[in-house]
């Protein structure tokens, strides 16, 4: 007898109001679009860390793993992919916006 042990995602799509909840929370606000992308506009007290540097793990790596992180990208294709990263690198809570920034 063996037991297949599941591993169960840390990652959670939220809608905009469940998203915008956590915010009242203590967690980290990541942008994850480019600097340009940023600059347009932003949901405040977002930290930008543009997924496509190229330190983006070096960035990454000075975050809390055990504080609630909440990403979002444009529309959503950037933070899900951010999401996996954060979870390979053993952050234990990460939400991503559905539709992105430009959902809210």
């Amino acid at each position: 007898f063996s037991a297949c042990v599941v591993e169960q995602s840390q990652i959670q799509l939220l809608e905009k109001i469940e998203f915008q909840a956590l915010m009242d929370q203590d967690v980290q606000l990541i942008d994850v679009r480019t600097s340009k992308e940023y600059i347009k506009g932003y949901i405040k007290e977002a930290q930008n860390i543009d997924f496509n540097s190229a330190d983006f793990l070096n960035q990454i790596s000075k975050l809390d793993k055990d504080k609630p992180v909440l990403l979002y990208c444009a529309l959503g294709s950037r933070s899900a992919k951010a999401s996996k990263v954060f979870e390979s690198h053993g952050f234990k809570k990460i939400y991503d916006l559905k539709g992105g920034y430009f959902s809210w």
